[in-house]
């Protein structure tokens, strides 16, 4: 070991030195080549497929980008789809928030409309009820005056028929043949 300080070289069995003969017999560097390219020309290839994998990738970049811009629109559109239905969607609420206000406002004023049909019907069934009594109790009283008036009239009646059989009696017992006659000529003498 020579300077502890200084590099170490390998040498490898690949790597070989060409040393020709130069200017005034000095040594001259010979550049390593591969497949008779130098290095130069393999940094310019490598540029100009760099180059060209840049020019397709950035068409495919540009697919990629207008894909992805495709993608956005179509979210954008999506979300103001959303937005809109979620504007109908309140609007309806509102509507139907508001017919359901209504709706129970209507059904009050149609519990206080059949309350107060209730009252009126109980009321007219009850006018109807005293006058449906007053009307049976007129019937009735009707009914007792008229069995009243035949009940006199047939006592009138018999009392005139049973008049009639005693006056027959009576006038047969008092009148004789005689007498009949007598009274048939002033009846007919007085016409």
């Amino acid at each position: 070991m020579a300077n502890p300080g200084a590099p170490e070289v390998f040498a490898t069995d690949s790597a070989e030195v060409l040393v020709e003969d130069g200017h005034g017999g000095a040594p001259t560097h010979v550049e390593p080549q591969l497949l008779g390219l130098a290095p130069y020309q393999w940094v310019s290839i490598a540029m100009a497929v760099l180059l060209l994998i840049a020019f397709v990738f950035a068409k495919v970049h540009k697919t990629i980008a207008g894909g992805l811009d495709n993608r956005i629109a179509a979210i954008k559109s999506q979300l103001d789809e959303a937005k809109q239905l979620r504007a109908e969607a309140e609007a309806l609420r509102d509507e139907y928030s508001a017919k359901i206000a209504g709706a129970e406002k209507d059904a009050e004023a149609m519990l206080a409309n059949a309350q107060h049909e209730a009252d009126a019907i109980l009321e007219k069934a009850e006018a109807d009820s005293k006058s449906m009594v007053e009307r049976r109790k007129r019937m009735a009283e009707d009914k007792i005056a008229a069995a009243e008036r035949e009940a006199v009239e047939d006592v009138r009646n018999r009392a005139a028929t049973a008049a009639t059989q005693a006056s027959r009696k009576l006038i047969a017992e008092k009148h004789d043949a005689e007498a009949d006659k007598a009274l048939a000529d002033k009846v007919i003498a007085g016409i």
